[in-house]
């Protein structure tokens, strides 16, 4: 069965749940929807997505949405494929929540709003808005320096092995380093750095990257 993902392949929250798919070897269509058009606020799509966002999922009958939910629920339908996301014992599952809810709770926020007004609003011709720019950078710094010290302690977030914590800051990190222009802030982290390198020279996220150009 072909998994269906609807939303455009250069979104974060779209990219979260294709390089997921692509880990477990799960094979899908992905359904373009065009933001600038508004596609994603028609009565049609609203169907899939109450709220107006991307992703969506429909896995046979089975529609999903919200980005983290959804790879939480292919990780466990495809526990058996590819490698393990989710960790083994209670303790290593409460630490893969635990990471993945730092990434929605710390990390993710700062990171939309530094691209939002570095890169989204420029491009649709409005000025961005540099000090509050300035300071999710800041504050997104304090973030990185937890993550290095956890680092020091551990190959991955969550421990010894790759897991869906790992993979959830694939998307908005390359943003931050590619679109915003701040690299730096994983370079100058040793530890980030090191842990960085390895996630984004993972397979399925090159086959994701070579799918977005």
């Amino acid at each position: 069965m072909v998994v269906k993902v609807y939303g455009p392949a250069s979104a974060a929250c779209p990219q979260r749940v294709l390089v997921c798919l692509l880990e477990k070897g799960v094979e899908f269509e992905l359904v373009h929807v065009d933001l600038d058009q508004g596609e994603h606020k028609t009565p049609e799509f609203l169907l899939r997505q109450p709220f107006g966002q991307v992703p969506a999922v429909e896995d046979g009958d089975f529609r999903l949405f919200e980005s983290r939910a959804i790879i939480r629920y292919f990780a466990s339908k495809y526990a058996d494929r590819g490698p393990d996301l989710l960790g083994k014992t209670l303790e290593e599952r409460a630490l893969v929540e635990q990471w993945l809810e730092v990434e929605a709770s710390n990390f993710n926020n700062l990171c939309f709003n530094i691209m939002f007004q570095l890169v989204i609003l420029p491009k649709m011709g409005k000025p961005g808005d540099l000090a509050l720019a300035h300071k999710c950078e800041q504050d997104i710094e304090k973030v990185l320096d937890v993550y290095e010290t956890r680092l020091s302690q551990s190959t991955y977030l969550a421990g010894d092995n790759f897991t869906l914590a790992d993979l959830s800051h694939l998307p908005g990190l390359e943003h931050l380093i590619e679109e915003a222009k701040l690299g730096h802030l994983v370079t100058e982290r040793k530890n980030v750095n090191a842990w960085w390198e390895k996630i984004s020279s993972r397979p399925a996220w090159k086959k994701l990257k070579d799918l977005i150009h």
